[in-house]
């Protein structure tokens, strides 16, 4: 799906706005801010006191630029009236402004040990609706921060879940056509289920062809950095870092997490999918970087880095997988191929042993740290391969 400029997009609809408060029907900007009321008509001047007033009111075609603050909400924001295939409905930071939604009031954010969440109480955004871009949103310490069913042609750009009692963003039932893009979520956790279920991104039990993970960074959850347990259509995942999943960071009791870098299917039965992973990087996770996790079908890996993860870099032994020029270093396996002999080009193809000595740096600060202007991962030497340009990832900005 293409991706239209934000900030031009953004300077279109403030260039809407007059002194003068125009009518709110009239008007295909909406402005939320936290010393508005929802009684206003959700102008720059006069703008909405919550987001969900805003998402309620938005029409195909509106955009809906929240200011800076941070909104505690007490019940979750409902999406689910959608926007038109072309004139989608946007809702967004105001440009240069840091917003956060906290979800730590609402009630299923502390759900007790062994109990459910309740469908409609799942994320701090609920959505079952299609044809939106959500940008530039940091949400945290929800029942899951984003939680999206039933979605189809949504953009998903530049947000931050962080601490969430679930899965930071989670896309499941009958979806199509999205795009996560430059994702950072990290530090999820579920004390109910003491670790085994909250992931960085969750694209999971559904189906549905189309979605497409760029540019993500998961780090630090509980479970996995990225899962697709369940998931029966192919997922494209690329551009993408998965690191420090799987540690018990929070003294959970009978802790359950898994701590898979990336998690490509699963389930009884995992259904046979062929999930696309290409120029990834996945290290110091507590188990796996990369694992078909059950899923017996024809995965492709291509370019991707595993690094210090204590499993096996590659676990793909169940599957029939394809793998090229990929790089393996320091995992206590590097791969486990099984039926998945297809491919060429490997690190392990090449030679039987590698070492930091063969990588040009191992300093993560630059991959980990601040993203660029346009809010991609920034470009390093970390982890590339003195010699073999034709091996491993290049992940970050060219």
């Amino acid at each position: 799906m293409p991706v239209r400029p934000l900030f031009t997009a953004l300077v279109c609809a403030l260039a809407t706005l007059v002194p003068a408060a125009p009518a709110l029907a009239e008007s295909p900007t909406l402005v939320v801010a936290t010393n508005g009321s929802d009684t206003n008509p959700g102008t720059l001047a006069q703008p909405l006191r919550t987001i969900q007033k805003a998402v309620d009111l938005a029409q195909p075609g509106h955009v809906i630029l929240v200011r800076g603050g941070t909104y505690a909400v007490t019940t979750n924001i409902q999406i689910t009236r959608s926007g038109q295939p072309g004139n989608p409905i946007t809702l967004a930071n105001y440009p240069g402004e840091h917003v956060v939604v906290d979800g730590e009031r609402l009630p299923a954010s502390h759900t007790p040990v062994g109990g459910s969440i309740p469908r409609a109480e799942r994320g701090v955004f609920h959505q079952e609706a299609s044809h939106w871009r959500v940008i530039g949103l940091e949400i945290i310490r929800g029942p899951y921060a984003y939680y999206c069913a039933g979605c189809d042609d949504n953009v998903f750009e530049r947000l931050v879940t962080r601490d969430n009692y679930e899965s930071g963003f989670q896309l499941q039932g009958a979806s199509s056509n999205n795009l996560i893009l430059n994702l950072d979520s990290y530090g999820n956790h579920d004390p109910r289920k003491n670790g085994e279920s909250a992931d960085g991104l969750a694209i999971k039990e559904g189906s549905g062809t189309g979605n497409v993970v760029r540019g993500a960074r998961l780090w630090n959850n509980v479970d996995d950095g990225f899962d697709a347990w369940l998931f029966a259509s192919p997922i494209r995942v690329e551009h993408s870092v998965a690191y420090g999943n799987g540690v018990n960071r929070w003294n959970f009791p009978d802790f359950a997490g898994d701590g898979n870098g990336f998690k490509l299917g699963g389930g009884s039965p995992a259904p046979a999918v062929a999930h696309v992973v290409a120029n990834t990087v996945a290290f110091a996770n507590a188990a796996h970087g990369y694992t078909d996790n059950g899923n017996p079908g024809a995965l492709t890996l291509t370019r991707n880095t595993a690094y210090r993860n204590p499993g096996t870099g590659f676990d793909v032994d169940r599957s029939s997988s394809t793998l090229t020029g990929n790089l393996a270093v320091g995992n206590t396996t590097p791969v486990a191929l099984g039926s998945s002999s297809s491919g060429s080009g490997n690190s392990w193809d090449i030679k039987s042993g590698w070492s930091d000595a063969d990588l040009v740096s191992t300093d993560q600060s630059v991959l980990t740290g601040p993203r660029d202007a346009t809010g991609a991962i920034r470009s390093s030497s970390f982890l590339l391969p003195r010699d073999h340009p034709a091996l491993g990832a290049r992940v970050g900005a060219p």
